[in-house]
């Protein structure tokens, strides 16, 4: 029972860094309008603020498998909450657009511990078979920050100002570090090699090239030739790390995890899915406030649908996999979540307000059960000796993909905005086309999750003859 009680506990804090990244992903995004009256932006231009965190992210959490095992899963994730409570501080205090980019870089170094430390330590504390239901518990307290964060930030930027909404990470973040002390235990010592420097600086220049090729289009200014030339460099770099990697006894990710089916096509399902999907929580807000006539306070309260939805569906996924298997699940589903984005794209000023509740929820459902069915499929068939290399190569995936997502969407509404104009009815149109072109980024990533074996049911009936009923 005393054992019981110390892994329900763990559960509870890893579920508290997850609130943390969600309420502060939430609370920014509603924000943007009135940061950018602040600070003297374009509310269209405002996507660095969530880029530089989420590119940040992607380029740190190559080292957090070697840093966890080097220094030990407790120490550092105490350490990442103390960062991400300074990065919030300091983002409070930014006088202007650069200052507060710079801030997200730091509160981003502390997520990029944070996030995938968390996950790392659930990974390596419960048996494989109960792993599906320990994520889909933690991601439920997770999803408290969505519900609350929204309509939070709203309100404060009406009462107050928008520098509340990062401040709001202090007490959250206190909170986090005593329980991290108390709670979770002291990892056992892990042999860790020579950490590959030459291989992360080639990966995170890589990845730093794309994504700032991709916001360069719209958020920096950037010329074409100038872009073309980030893209290309980034993806030599890319290239060059692949070619490293193999030649490397003890790369940072090695090539033979790709050997692993299931992680194979999860980490490429993850990519191409949320570069899509990932996009919403930039586009919604901005799509209330600017063309439909929303206050910052009434755009949070719209985004309560999406994470009711999102938290009554984690009940349901894991009995739709274990019935109809990964494959299945997921290529219908992420065709529904492409299309749910795309019925944006149909949005008006004097629509019914049931329609706009009755979008997003679906759009929350859906894009519920994607990420717990891929992050799942991701992570399944990890031995204990590549787990901490494979859950740090999900979370990088996902936080370049939340990146280069927001930055693309980014790019095509600056390019829908310049080619219908920026008065009214023509920047309704400009975000119409924006949201038809993500969905069908999304729904191509269908054909990956179909490349799963056609067998896969034996998998789902695997989870639910070991898995012990779920409680209620």
């Amino acid at each position: 029972m005393d054992q019981e009680r110390k892994q329900r506990m763990l559960l509870w804090l890893v579920a508290l860094g997850f609130f943390m990244q969600t309420l502060d992903a939430t609370i920014v995004n509603t924000a943007l309008p009135a940061m950018a009256r602040s600070l003297g932006e374009s509310p269209l231009r405002m996507q660095s603020v969530v880029v530089a965190y989420s590119l940040t992210m992607a380029m740190l959490i190559p080292a957090t498998g070697w840093v966890a095992d080097r220094f030990g899963t407790r120490r550092i994730y105490v350490g990442a909450i103390v960062l991400f409570v300074i990065g919030s501080v300091l983002c409070a205090l930014a006088p202007s657009l650069d200052a507060l980019v710079a801030a997200r870089v730091v509160q981003g170094a502390g997520g990029a511990l944070l996030l995938p430390v968390g996950r790392l330590v659930v990974l390596r504390t419960f048996p494989r078979e109960r792993f599906l239901q320990a994520m889909s518990f933690v991601a439920i307290p997770g999803l408290v920050g969505p519900l609350i964060g929204p309509t939070l930030g709203g309100w404060l930027v009406q009462a107050a100002s928008w520098h509340w909404i990062f401040l709001i990470n202090l007490p959250v973040g206190l909170i986090g570090a005593l329980a991290t002390l108390r709670y979770m235990p002291a990892p056992a010592p892990v042999a860790v090699g020579r950490f590959d420097l030459t291989g992360y600086l080639l990966l995170a220049f890589g990845m730093a090239a794309v994504s700032l090729a991709l916001d360069g289009l719209s958020g920096l200014g950037l010329r074409q030739a100038s872009v073309l030339m980030l893209m290309i460099f980034g993806l030599a770099s890319l290239t060059t790390y692949w070619l490293h990697a193999l030649r490397r006894p003890d790369p940072l990710f090695s090539p033979r995890l790709f050997r692993i089916g299931a992680l194979r096509i999860g980490l490429l399902g993850n990519l191409f899915s949320r570069l899509g999907s990932s996009c919403m929580p930039f586009l919604i807000p901005l799509l209330l406030q600017v063309t439909m006539g929303y206050s910052p306070a009434q755009a949070g309260m719209m985004m309560l649908p999406v994470a009711l939805a999102s938290m009554s569906m984690k009940r349901v996924t894991t009995p739709l996999i274990r019935r109809h298997g990964y494959r299945r699940v997921l290529v219908v589903n992420t065709l529904l979540v492409g299309l749910t984005m795309a019925s944006f794209g149909f949005a008006t000023p004097g629509q019914p307000l049931v329609v706009t509740v009755v979008q997003l929820a679906l759009f929350g459902a859906v894009n519920s059960m994607q990420f717990t069915a891929m992050n799942t499929l991701t992570l399944k068939d990890l031995e204990p000796d590549n787990a901490s290399s494979g859950n740090s190569l999900l979370s990088m995936v996902q936080m370049l993909a939340m990146g280069m997502g927001v930055a693309a969407a980014g790019a095509v509404l600056a390019a829908f905005t310049a080619h219908f104009g920026m008065d009214g009815v023509q920047t309704l149109q400009a975000f119409r086309a924006t949201f038809v072109c993500m969905a069908l980024i999304t729904m191509a990533s269908a054909g990956i999750f179909g490349q799963l074996e056609s067998g896969d049911s034996h998998v789902a009936l695997a989870i639910k003859q070991q898995d012990p009923p779920e409680p209620g």
